[in-house]
């Protein structure tokens, strides 16, 4: 076990091969990342997780929708500062604003 312990203090190859792998993994994710194979393939783990959670039950790969608001407290109030803004001018100015949603 010492000599094992030894051999990969003094061998390094293992620290250089990893990290040239960990940064050409991520050269290539970001090269596939706008490509139709990528799309497809974040549509297939989407449906397997969908399928784990209706199967089993397991909740902790549902997407919280409102999730964004807890992370960035600041946002979610200018947000809905200019919500109600453009609430107050549709009534006081009888402008309609056609949205989305």
């Amino acid at each position: 076990m010492w000599d094992m312990l030894t051999q990969l203090a003094t061998d390094r190859l293992w620290i250089y091969t990893g990290i040239a792998g960990s940064i050409f993994g991520a050269l290539f994710l970001f090269w596939v990342k706008d490509t139709y194979i990528a799309f497809w393939i974040f549509t297939k783990w989407d449906n397997i997780l969908n399928f784990l959670v209706d199967r089993w039950g397991w909740t902790w790969f549902k997407h919280d929708p409102e999730g964004w608001k807890k992370i960035n407290p600041k946002l979610t109030s200018k947000v809905q500062e200019l919500e109600n803004r453009i609430k107050k001018l549709e009534k006081t100015k009888k402008i309609v604003i056609k949205h989305k949603g």
